[in-house]
């Protein structure tokens, strides 16, 4: 018998197989169990199309026997089989899929819709030559009276002789390596490791994988004891949820299945079950969990959903097919459409990939949007946990997808409770022009603030931002519906009537030089010292000129580095109505000191800044008291 060379490039196309393409060992069995479904579904198809072939979908299985003394892992099925010269053709021409070219044969015939072909490249079988010395494939080909045996140790080149197998089909047969320092191939003759791959990978063949399983049961005759028993188990689900029909699921089903798929204890907020046709087509299962994973804010964090390819689990996290504002949905996605690499573990081209992800990222907000309509109470429970991605994402990209979240985001409100914008502009008097905001620690912070209590004894509302991205969400967002947002503790809002701002500045010119001590008592620490009738009944506050605003300079400085170059431009207002404006005007000089760094702090303590010299701030209090 004589060793036969591999064509194409031979020895050095085999080692770059066995040692490049994949990027973990135990694919191989992904890959023969695929190559054997492919088998069983070419057999199944000709059942459809020939009378003379039989194959009923209860007889058609994948099978996978271990063997710890002779060290080997079988992987056999009832599938068409080859002949001496197809196992030449398709094991000794590397790159030849010969289940590609089976369905590329058959595209006229409707009932091939039915095949799940996996198999693309052709590499796949060779995978085995991580994990094994040695490879023998035993096939019998549908039809045929005469089986015969592939064997190959890896690139010297392979043999083909007759052999005895009664049925049809084809078993692959590896010889595992030895243990090295680095690799452990003995866990491939476990049978929990051979249980956990199938289930990770091959779960959702279509096909029976059956194995035989040990387990202790009591011994019949001698009680007390127990005997090692072997029965045959069913190892993958077969059926994926994701492809039965939505109206045939429970809602404990989806529930089971996420918590089971994701290690999560809880039930998800929210259930999305889509199948799409068209540019691609693809089901996706999507699930919004109720609470944040531990890791979710932390840098070891992975977004991304489980990509399938008929199936066959190809990638664990994609991250292509969610952007960041989505990165808390959990899921998956199956589509035949994706154009794989050589490994079948990411993909050569991301044209469909873009497509499959644009829809589901359309079909989440959507979702989304219903939930938001429909129950509002489990919406605001999901926005505590969430919102924030959201507003980041109006944020991002510089604003890219603004117009799809916007109506998504919630802010806490004077009115109580939660409000989207569409609310707020939907309730606005017709006389107002601008979207009223404060920013702060908390809602029950804002809601002091000077400013705020002003705005709202005119019976407006003002919404709370209290998250540091939500300033920057809206500087993006620029307005709502043809109105412009107005911080309130911005120098420069003023809802005062004419007369009452020349009323204003009268005041501030005749007080001229009182403010100009004030400002040089302050120095850099202020641009200006100003009166103003805008405080309500509180005498003193601070306010941010320009772009950059209190709460901005804030989450400036906690950047990495202080970003201490990006400061408010604060200035100091004093309540002209308030007795306190009058008692200024006739302190002397030490005096206005002292009263002017203790109202300057003050402000900045209403405001949620820190004092920078506590010990003078409260010695001064006591010399007054």
């Amino acid at each position: 018998m004589r060793k036969k060379q591999f064509k194409a490039e031979s020895k050095k196309l085999l080692d770059m197989m066995i040692n490049s393409i994949y990027t973990h060992k135990e694919i191989f069995l992904r890959e023969l169990i695929s190559n054997a479904s492919d088998a069983t579904d070419k057999r199944y198809f000709l059942s459809l199309t020939d009378s003379s072939v039989s194959a009923s979908r209860d007889e058609l299985k994948i099978r996978i026997d271990l063997d710890n003394e002779a060290r080997t892992l079988t992987v056999s099925d009832s599938g068409i089989g080859m002949t001496a010269e197809e196992l030449e053709q398709n094991l000794g021409t590397i790159a030849k899929s010969d289940s590609l070219n089976f369905k590329k044969e058959n595209e006229g015939n409707e009932k091939i819709d039915d095949i799940e072909v996996i198999g693309q490249f052709g590499v796949g079988f060779y995978s085995s030559f991580m994990v094994a010395d040695r490879v023998e494939v035993v096939s019998k080909a549908l039809g045929s009276e005469e089986a015969n045996k592939w064997v190959s140790e890896g690139a010297d080149g392979y043999t083909v002789e007759p052999c005895d197998k009664e049925t049809v089909g084809t078993a692959v047969t590896l010889y595992l390596k030895k243990n090295t320092e680095n690799e452990d191939y003995d866990q491939y003759l476990n049978q929990y490791k051979i249980q956990e791959l199938v289930k990770k990978y091959s779960d959702y063949i279509r096909y029976p994988i059956v194995m035989a399983m040990s387990s202790e049961v009591p011994d019949p005759e001698k009680e007390g004891e127990y005997i090692t028993e072997l029965n045959d188990e069913v190892l993958n689900s077969q059926v994926p949820l994701w492809r039965k029909n939505k109206s045939e699921i429970t809602e404990e089903e989806y529930n089971s299945f996420y918590k089971q798929k994701f290690y999560d204890y809880t039930d998800p907020t929210l259930v999305i079950h889509t199948k799409t046709e068209g540019q691609a087509t693809f089901d996706a299962l999507l699930f919004l969990p109720k609470n944040a994973p531990m890791d979710f804010y932390s840098k070891d964090y992975e977004k991304g959903l489980q990509l399938y390819s008929n199936g066959v689990l190809i990638m664990d996290k994609c991250a292509d097919l969610l952007p960041d504002y989505f990165s808390f949905v959990k899921g998956l996605v199956d589509s035949a459409d994706l154009t794989l690499n050589i490994s079948r573990e990411v993909l050569q081209h991301d044209h469909q990939l873009k497509i499959i992800a644009k829809a589901i990222d359309k079909k989440i907000k959507s979702e989304l949007t219903k939930l938001l309509k429909n129950d509002r109470e489990k919406y605001e429970a999901f926005f505590k946990t969430f919102g924030i991605q959201l507003k980041w994402g109006v944020y991002a990209d510089y604003g890219m997808n603004k117009d799809g979240l916007k109506d998504l985001i919630l802010f806490r409100s004077s009115n109580g409770g939660y409000v989207t914008l569409k609310e707020y502009r939907d309730r606005m008097a017709d006389s107002q022009n601008e979207i009223y905001y404060a920013c702060g620690d908390s809602a029950e912070r804002i809601a002091l603030l000077p400013q705020v209590e002003a705005v709202r004894e005119k019976g407006l509302e003002v919404l709370y931002f209290t998250d540091d991205v939500d300033e920057f969400a809206i500087q993006m967002l620029m307005e709502y519906d043809g109105k412009h947002f107005a911080n309130v503790c911005k120098e420069d809002f003023d809802l005062s009537t004419d007369a009452e701002k020349k009323e204003v500045e009268k005041k501030n010119e005749e007080a001229k030089d009182l403010l100009d001590k004030m400002k040089g008592i302050l120095g850099d620490e202020v641009t200006a010292v100003k009166l103003t009738n805008k405080l309500g009944r509180h005498a003193v506050s601070l306010s941010a000129e320009g772009y950059v605003s209190l709460e901005m300079a804030k989450v400036f400085a906690q950047l990495p580095g202080g970003g201490n170059e990006v400061k408010a431009q604060l200035v100091l207002e004093i309540n002209s109505e308030h007795p306190l404006a009058a008692k200024l005007k006739t302190a002397d000089d030490e005096t206005l000191e002292k009263y002017t760094k203790i109202l300057y702090n003050q402000a900045r303590l209403i405001a949620g800044l820190n004092v920078e010299n506590p010990t003078e701030f409260a010695d001064m209090i006591c010399d007054l008291m």
